[in-house]
């Protein structure tokens, strides 16, 4: 861990010295600007790092791996519910007989969702007016 210690303030200096290979700036025309100004380098405290684990640590066995999905549960009852699950708009399961918005208490707005839908399929169209003589 000692040996794996990164400088920053040596990084941050080559990044800052302009290269020799570019073409010198032009010269400001204020006299208080042409003294070469120098700005210090803020200092910044070591960082420790925490010891890297090797991925195959991170990785689950493959017994683990192949187990049974998690059992699909009703939000209010807690009833299994398997195949027969109802997701709501909302995004919970739910059994048949909390299914329904008002038996859950969805916080999904419906008629909102139904205005929306409506306005979007059917366009408010306004004819020309006829100029009459």
């Amino acid at each position: 861990m000692a040996g794996e210690r990164c400088d920053l303030n040596k990084d941050e200096a080559k990044i800052l010295k302009p290269s020799s290979s570019s073409s010198p700036p032009p010269l400001p025309s204020q006299p208080s600007l042409l003294a070469p100004q120098e700005f210090p380098a803020p200092e910044r405290p070591e960082r420790l790092q925490a010891p890297v684990a090797p991925i195959s640590c991170l990785l689950k066995p493959e017994e683990e791996r192949r187990s049974s999905p998690p059992i699909k549960r009703c939000l209010i009852c807690r009833k299994r519910v398997g195949l027969t699950c109802f997701r709501c708009r909302c995004g919970d399961l739910f059994c048949n007989l909390h299914r329904y918005s008002d038996a859950h208490d969805c916080s999904f707005d419906y008629k909102a969702a139904g205005r929306e839908q409506i306005a979007k399929n059917n366009p408010l169209i306004r004819a020309a007016k006829i100029i009459k003589i």
